[in-house]
């Protein structure tokens, strides 16, 4: 009885160890890759508003009541805004002459960006507003918004997790055997904007040459789409 009962503990013990025992299980890694565009559904501009005086307060105010006549004529239009910069400094100046440096004044800058999924309007807000006193128009761009985004690049993703798993399937097919689940992922994206070689014809068409631009003012205008790139890391299960 007694060696039957150490039999039936062994038999016990050898199963609970194969079951608790983690099986190996071979694996492959390979990267994909997804190349694809997205259409440039937005237009986009930067009104900057910068004023200057003695008096900070003088300053702050100018500048924060134009910012709101700007934005009481932009919300009668289909645009969407975004400030982008709210700054209060003292500005000096250097003096040659003197070699000592000369307080001008407090400048006050505030900026705010205007998009619209129609360049007519963004055309409309340059030529309301550029040449106007203490108004300056610059980063004029066209971009793909994420809304239009979004899906492209999680359809890219797929792609490019299939690409890897086709990489993985041909390094094992030599050893007769397939890839089976996918046991994890890592990636990374990303987008560009190719300018045109006219871009600066598309530019200056929509404003006027005699217009207080900002520096680059012309951004990256272009007609052509967005590139977007998705590389993945896979692993996988070898069957």
């Amino acid at each position: 009885m007694k060696t039957t009962t150490w039999i039936l503990c062994a038999i016990l013990a050898i199963i609970g160890y194969a079951y608790l025992t983690p099986k190996t299980i071979d694996t492959v890694s390979t990267n994909g890759e997804c190349l694809t565009t997205a259409p440039r559904d937005r237009t986009a501009i930067t009104l900057r508003v910068t004023t200057l005086d003695k008096n900070a307060l003088k300053s702050m105010r100018a500048a924060t009541q134009q910012m709101a006549e700007i934005n009481t004529y932009l919300a009668a239009l289909d645009v969407k805004t975004q400030t982008t910069e709210f700054n209060s400094y003292e500005k000096t100046e250097w003096n040659h002459s003197t070699q000592k440096s000369v307080n001008l004044g407090t400048e006050t800058t505030i900026a705010v960006e205007v998009s619209a999924d129609n360049m007519d309007i963004i055309e409309q807000v340059i030529n309301q507003f550029a040449g106007q006193p203490n108004i300056y128009v610059g980063n004029l761009q066209m971009f793909t918004s994420a809304e239009t985004l979004k899906p492209i690049m999680e359809e890219c993703l797929g792609d490019a997790v299939r690409n890897a798993r086709e990489r993985a399937n041909a390094l094992v097919n030599g050893a007769d055997r397939r890839v089976g689940k996918l046991l994890s992922v890592t990636y990374g994206n990303a987008t560009y904007n190719a300018p045109t070689a006219n871009y600066r014809l598309m530019a200056a068409k929509a404003v006027s040459e005699s217009m207080d631009m900002d520096a680059g003012a012309f951004g990256t205008l272009s007609s052509k789409d967005t590139n977007v790139s998705v590389k993945v890391s896979a692993t996988f299960e070898i069957r």
